[in-house]
């Protein structure tokens, strides 16, 4: 049988001592305050990513726009299943969800989008989820070994970005694209 690196008898007794904290133990190795700084950028960037899909959802219009809307839809809803997730690791980890839409955008990492064309509204979504692609995939690996449970959230949402810029992606190739006009 292995060994454990801390006898059980230390590892009971750290146990009961700051039980306040939940789940952060000595065994955390990460700057808890910046990893809830992190997650509640990123739960800002989840909100802001579900009002831009919301409003594009709203507002598409056009020959293609039913299909290209519901697939808007969609990842609205699962940018919300995305914020969700981080605003329960930050309480999880004992820290506060920053709701606040005052200063929601500028703690986001992806920006809000008002285009009206329904090709402007693939591609901005396709950029904010390349964002959220770079950004995550910083994030797990900056997190490493020193929160697991946190870097595995950010994997997990993560590869449901890289789904959403693939759709993306895919909707952009199968719309047919403005072509420009003949010169003057």
């Amino acid at each position: 049988m292995a060994e454990f690196l801390t006898d059980i008898e230390t590892i009971r007794a750290r146990a009961r001592q700051e039980i306040d904290k939940g789940p952060v133990t000595d065994a955390y190795g990460a700057d808890l305050g910046r990893v809830l700084q992190v997650l509640n950028e990123a739960l800002a960037t989840e909100i802001v990513c579900t009002l831009r899909y919301k409003r594009h959802y709203f507002t598409a219009t056009g020959l293609f726009s039913e299909p290209v809307a519901a697939e808007f839809l969609e990842h609205a809803r699962e940018e919300q299943e995305h914020a969700d997730r981080f605003a329960g690791r930050i309480v999880q980890l004992g820290g506060e969800p920053d709701f606040d839409p005052d200063t929601l955008t500028g703690r986001a990492h992806a920006q809000y989008d008002a285009s009206g064309d329904l090709v402007a509204m693939i591609k901005e979504d396709l950029i904010a989820e390349r964002v959220a692609i770079a950004a995550y995939t910083e994030i797990a690996q900056w997190l490493g070994d020193k929160d697991p449970t946190t870097r595995r959230v950010f994997e997990d949402v993560l590869a449901q970005e890289e789904e959403h810029a693939d759709d993306m992606r895919g909707l952009l190739e199968r719309l047919p694209q403005e072509r420009p006009g003949p010169a003057s």
